[in-house]
């Protein structure tokens, strides 16, 4: 294949998930299943927060950012992925692939960083109660949503900007169901030893340091949760943490297999299924993880049942 400039490549293939043409309505109607679930929880989240004023608080301020962001995510690739199933048409534009790369890394270190900033709302409320109100004041929930996505912005932004730089072959072909930033750099013509330098350390700071953030709030919280030993305190702090940290080890956990531990040789399988981990199944997770186990949740939720009810009767 001969190398041109970006300019001049108008489309790339994506072989999509390595699956059977005799299974892809299975496999459809699966992943139409998990995006419906998906958007519709955490758009429930957004409603209940939006409508119960008793939720007007950081942790579901918060939480509707990583609602929002959940939806956002799975709508970067899962739509495409569906729609390429359907019409078995496998092509995506130039655009639209820089597109997805862009907002994949955007919508990606955003969760990241809003998971750190959850952390740190549990660290304060578990180990300074008395201090939390003044602490968590408005304008410091403000200022850290701000400058999550900020952060998540320029993150994207300048991955972005240098794959725009790189030169493709006509007829690329992309072994994944969506432009991942790792499988673009390797389909490209042109080196590509500065964009892995830069996912190497500038992205490993990005990976390392909100993680370093959540795993430090939960050793801190379990510490000062053991100084006053009490089952009823730690049967609560692992029904609520544990699930958490499953979320946060899953999330991280396939991300770092992905780009960390890649697959070698020609079998792509592993990092296909990392990907639909963390890019799929976690913003599916979140809904039940962080609301239908939350008791505040559970109650605005029959609030509004109540009250659609009371309306039906009149």
């Amino acid at each position: 294949m001969r190398p041109e400039n970006q300019s001049s490549v108008s489309e790339f293939l994506l072989l999509g998930l390595p699956i059977r043409p005799e299974q892809q309505g299975v496999f459809f109607a699966l992943f139409l299943g998990v995006y419906l679930t998906t958007v519709l929880g955490n758009l429930l989240i957004l409603l209940l927060i939006r409508l119960d004023p008793r939720l007007h608080t950081p942790m579901y301020f918060f939480l509707s950012h990583l609602a929002l962001t959940d939806i956002s995510f799975s709508s970067v690739t899962l739509p495409k992925m569906l729609m390429n199933m359907q019409t078995r048409c496998q092509a995506i534009t130039y655009a639209g692939c820089i597109s997805q790369v862009y907002c994949f890394i955007f919508f990606g270190c955003l969760d990241s960083f809003l998971l750190a900033v959850m952390a740190y709302d549990r660290y304060v409320a578990v180990c300074h109660p008395l201090h939390y109100t003044a602490i968590m004041r408005d304008e410091l929930c403000v200022i850290l949503v701000a400058g999550c996505w900020l952060a998540a912005c320029a993150q994207a932004l300048l991955h972005t900007l240098l794959v725009d730089q790189l030169t493709f072959c006509a007829g690329t072909v992309i072994p994944h169901f969506f432009c991942d930033l790792a499988v673009v750099l390797k389909s490209s013509c042109s080196d590509t030893s500065l964009n892995e330098l830069l996912i190497l350390t500038e992205g490993g700071l990005i990976f390392t340091l909100p993680l370093s953030g959540i795993l430090g709030s939960y050793i801190r919280m379990a510490a000062v949760i053991l100084k006053v030993p009490s089952f009823t305190r730690i049967f609560k702090a692992l029904s609520t943490c544990g699930s958490h940290l499953f979320v946060v080890f899953l999330y991280y956990g396939t991300i770092a297999g992905v780009y960390y531990f890649p697959s070698s040789g020609n079998s792509k399988v592993k990092d296909i299924v990392a990907s639909l981990m963390y890019m799929v199944v976690t913003p599916m997770l979140n809904p039940f993880i962080y609301s239908l186990r939350n008791k505040d949740m559970k109650h605005a939720l029959q609030k509004i049942f109540r009250t659609m009810g009371t309306a039906d009767y009149r």
